[in-house]
């Protein structure tokens, strides 16, 4: 027989294996990369990242994980915990457990080895095991580039495509290069690995490659290599029309070059098989119901032959080039082969050979990988034993929830559902009733993120029970889900579920805990509509439940929905001061960051954008030390990202919109993401794109902006930016003032609103529309504000713009130019003053003022404000004076505000990573950054740079600087 094909050399992928060279030779600059090689089934993916592997272990560490071909039932984290083994194994437990700090107790709920002790889940949580992951990765990265290949991603399991969706997104620095195969004829439309590839695609954080099939050249050395003999033009022509340019099938065709060829694909696959002996054909056939390799004392318990006879039919499979030897483990040498003679057994036969298989795995293996409830349940399942694969699927979907592979337990718990009607006595076989299997599932499929199905099985559950017999502590529990279910859509129904819940609780049970939950659901859900004083009356009495619990985590829970109804209603002081009363009281870690997130909002509604930012990096830093900072720390992301828009940090705003880590949150949170990434896109004069985002969400906003009031405010600022980029500023006052007919009540969202409304009513003005009345209706609107909203700098400057006398203008400029006002409005009242300036006929000063305009504009990077500046100085024929431009530049920064960010961190003696880690971006960004520092100060390097960072008027040449 000819040499398997591993021994041959690689052929005709010269360009492919550049490619991922190329790929490599980035990640050793510290940007990490991706790559998914897909193609056909033995196209000759694995053996091109084989043969890459190869020529770099030298220079980079390469860990490999399999996903497993285990149908409907596969192992949660497939692939990943082979790898992240790996990487302990390289770095050494205590180097990780130094690395990952408090993610190390997370870790070991995947690798035991990490743990002192059995991991608690009251000190973990699924945020941690992600994040835990993404550092565990990202620290042996910083001892060599990190290769991390995940084989056969069609058959990977879904917790396993949440963690690389997550890893997309979290990895932005280090050297890590992950490479993934996948093979196309076996990925389904529609499927979970079609929408994780079509997303990672998308986002453009995966880039593909396409193994195509090889041409005459490359198939005629690929055969001569196997024979070792010339292939005649007849002899390759007939291996053309049959293997088609498949290597694989090229490298079968060639083991059968002495005979003749089989008719068909299939024929062809097993023509080595059928050559075997009897022993060595038992053996094969044996091995090839495993779905993962197989150790030898595995082989010798399923295969039941005398020791020699059984060495002998090993070493003739092994010999043919049927099955190779990895690690001490036997296994096919590729997927095909093994399908093709797994499928050619008889139903029988393949029943009887996996019965002995789950068999010798419960009696031999329990409480190893080969063992798992996954792969019993798998077992089961085709010896056709339904009770058996019923309890299987139920104990596989309490370790993989337990686990937090909250994807994988849903598609065992529904593997148990579907099971069910063929198990008379299911109830003991799961262990479980029926009920609570559906509570339970319904959690699962909401952790998992999949908030329909979790609606489906409420619904489901809630159907099927009988209120004059259910245990009145699930039916309330039942009741709390499917409205949370419903709350996580953005779907209306809610209210009125906990109510009920509630009914039951304070009839039936005494729980004041489960009470005060209730009720503080119950006032976050009343407030969140609008109607403020009803969420104070519940939150009052959560409270009063709380503490005869003594549960302080509920207790800060109460303060913080009273804290954000009284802001609503206008008594700031006193909102503040609960929220200060949430923070001193949160224990756990949801109430914190709860209290972070609510508080961090407040503060940007009210203008404090940078108190807002303060708390929110706060949150961050505490995510950071939670090991939850890429996961929970991206919906505090997502607080910091708007007052930092309205500081005018576009550049910020953009690197973190581009980490986007709430692919796999709940849609809610994903709302608040398109809502802004629409109001950056505005900014950056990009209308189009804008409104298709726009489009794309408008639906789902209006669904849910029907019971939240701050998603119904966040569809109407994202239809203003909408329209101002696309220069319709009718449309988007006309949208404001829709607004202020609306008959519910008014939140502090309108307040931002309100203040654009009187910049859109000036620029109107100044093109001749009548916008008198408009003017009064913004006015009725922010008079009617309560009275400790009034008289601040908004105030002034909204009077500057609605009747722009001199005086009220000058006032609304000095207000503008302070602290805590959206940075636009620089540009706005600055605008206004040149129109009064040209009115007057005091032509040099508006020109000195609009050329001040245009700078701010341009550092701004906002489109919209800088062709406002550029018509208006066009239009009345201004040009700036000789010195007045440049001069009116100097005074403003010639670095943006994300580049002023870098030059403190660098004059703190900072370097380029540590920067990145302080400001969340990646090294490569920081050394943009940097770069564009030196240039704009005209100095050469860090030091100079510190130099005048510390001392302004010291210039690269170390003369003072001209001052003006």
């Amino acid at each position: 027989m000819p040499p398997s094909a591993p021994s041959a050399a690689m052929v005709g992928r010269d360009a492919e294996l550049a490619e991922v060279r190329r790929l490599f030779d980035v990640v050793r600059d510290g940007v990490p990369a991706a790559l998914l090689v897909e193609g056909e089934a033995g196209i000759g993916k694995s053996r091109l990242l084989r043969e890459f592997g190869g020529d770099i272990a030298q220079q980079a560490d390469v860990h490999v994980g399999w996903c497993l071909d285990l149908g409907a039932s596969r192992t949660p984290y497939g692939p990943l915990t082979g790898i992240l083994r790996s990487i302990v194994a390289r770095m050494g437990v205590e180097r990780v457990r130094e690395s990952v700090g408090v993610g190390a107790d997370a870790l070991g709920m995947l690798l035991p080895e990490l743990a002192s002790a059995p991991t608690d889940r009251e000190r973990t949580s699924p945020e941690r095991l992600r994040d835990a992951i993404a550092s565990l990765i990202e620290a042996a990265s910083e001892r060599a580039p990190q290769v991390l290949v995940v084989e056969d991603l069609h058959w990977a399991d879904e917790s396993t495509l949440a963690i690389l969706s997550f890893l997309l997104r979290a990895l932005s620095r280090g050297r890590v290069l992950l490479l993934i195969t996948c093979r196309t004829d076996d990925v389904r439309r529609g499927d979970a690995v079609s929408r994780f590839i079509g997303e990672a695609t998308r986002s453009r954080l995966l880039e593909r490659l396409t193994l195509a099939r090889l041409d005459h050249d490359a198939v005629r050395e690929l055969a001569e290599q196997i024979t070792g003999q010339p292939i005649s033009a007849t002899a390759l022509e007939r291996m053309q029309d049959r293997a088609e340019g498949v290597p694989f099938f090229i490298e079968e065709i060639a083991g059968c070059s002495n005979g003749p060829l089989p008719d068909s694909l299939r024929d062809l696959l097993l023509a080595r098989f059928d050559r075997l002996g009897d022993d060595a054909r038992h053996v094969v056939q044996v091995v090839s119901g495993a779905e993962r390799p197989l150790s030898h004392p595995l082989v010798v318990l399923l295969a039941d032959l005398p020791e020699l006879r059984l060495e002998d039919a090993l070493r003739e499979a092994t010999r043919t080039g049927i099955l190779v030897v990895v690690d001490e483990d036997y296994r096919f040498r590729h997927a095909l082969l093994r399908e093709a003679v797994h499928d050619d057994l008889l139903p029988g036969e393949r029943a009887r050979l996996h019965r002995a298989y789950a068999e010798t795995l419960e009696a031999h293996c329990a409480d190893t990988e080969s063992g798992d409830d996954a792969a019993l349940a798998y077992h089961w399942q085709l010896a056709q034993d339904d009770r058996r694969a019923l309890i299987a699927a139920a104990r596989a979907m309490r370790h993989a929830k337990a686990r937090y592979a909250f994807a994988s337990a849903a598609r065992f718990g529904e593997l148990v559902l579907e099971l069910w009607p063929q198990v008379p006595d299911a109830a003991d076989a799961a262990a479980t009733e029926r009920l609570e299997l559906l509570l339970l599932l319904g959690s699962i499929l909401r952790n998992a993120g999949d908030g329909d199905r979790a609606l489906a099985v409420a619904n489901l559950a809630l159907d099927e029970l009988d209120p004059s017999t259910v245990d009145p502590r699930q039916h309330a529990r039942l009741l709390r889900n499917k409205a949370l279910y419903l709350v996580n859509l953005g779907r209306l129904g809610a209210i009125p579920l906990l109510q009920q819940a509630l009914a039951i609780a304070e009839a039936h049970l005494d729980d004041d805990v489960f009470r005060a939950e209730l009720l503080n659901h119950l006032a976050s859900r009343r407030m969140i509509s609008g109607d403020r004083a009803e969420a104070i009356r519940l939150a009052d009495e959560a409270e009063r439940a709380a503490v005869r619990a003594d549960s302080t985590d509920q207790l800060s829970v109460a303060a913080n929905v009273r804290g954000g109804s009284l802001a609503h209603l206008g008594d700031v002081e006193a909102g503040v001061r609960e929220y200060e009363r949430a923070r001193e009281l949160a224990v756990g870690s949801n109430a914190e960051m709860r209290y972070r997130v609510n508080y961090s909002d407040l503060l940007t509604l009210l203008g404090r954008y940078r108190e807002a930012v303060e708390v929110a990096e706060e949150g961050l830093r505490r995510a950071r030390e939670l090991r939850v900072e890429r996961t929970t720390g991206s919906i505090m992301t997502q607080n910091m990202i708007v007052p930092l828009l309205e500081l005018g940090e576009i550049e910020r705003v953009e690197e973190m919109l581009a980490r986007d880590f709430m692919q796999g949150t709940l849609r809610v949170f994903r709302m608040y993401m398109s809502m802004t990434r629409v109001r950056v896109l505005a900014w950056r004069g990009r209308p189009a794109e804008a409104a298709e985002v726009l489009k794309e969400w408008l639906p789902a906003f209006h669904e849910t902006g029907g019971s939240e009031r701050q998603i119904w405010y966040d569809r109407v600022m994202m239809t203003v930016a909408v329209a101002e980029s696309a220069g319709d500023l009718r449309g988007a006052l006309d949208t404001i003032l829709e607004m202020l007919h609306d008959e519910q009540p008014a939140l502090l969202h309108q307040r931002r609103l309100l203040l654009e409304g009187a910049a859109l009513i000036a620029e109107l003005r100044a093109e001749g529309a009548d916008v008198q009345e408009d003017a009064d209706s913004v006015r009725a609107a922010w008079v009617a504000q309560p009275a400790q909203l009034q008289g601040d700098a908004w105030s002034t400057i909204l009077d500057a713009l609605l009747d722009p006398r001199p005086d009220a203008v000058d006032a609304g400029l000095r207000s503008a130019d302070g602290e805590d006002v959206p940075v636009a409005f620089r540009v706005v009242l600055r605008l206004e003053k040149a129109r009064m300036l040209v009115h007057d006929g005091d032509r040099a000063a508006a020109t000195h003022l609009l050329a001040e305009a245009a700078a701010i504009a341009e550092s701004l990077g906002h489109a919209r404000l800088q062709g406002a500046v550029a018509r208006f100085a066009a239009d009345a024929g201004l040009r700036p004076a000789a010195g007045s431009a440049s001069d009116s530049r100097s005074e403003v920064d010639p670095l943006t505000a994300r580049e002023r960010q870098v030059l403190e961190l660098i004059a703190e003696g900072l370097s380029n990573r540590q920067i990145g880690e302080r400001l969340f971006i990646s090294v490569k960004t920081v050394s943009v950054h940097v770069s564009a520092v030196l240039r704009k100060l005209g100095v050469s390097t860090r030091t100079e740079a510190a130099l005048i960072q510390q001392n302004p008027t010291f210039s690269a040449a170390r003369q003072p600087a001209v001052v003006p």
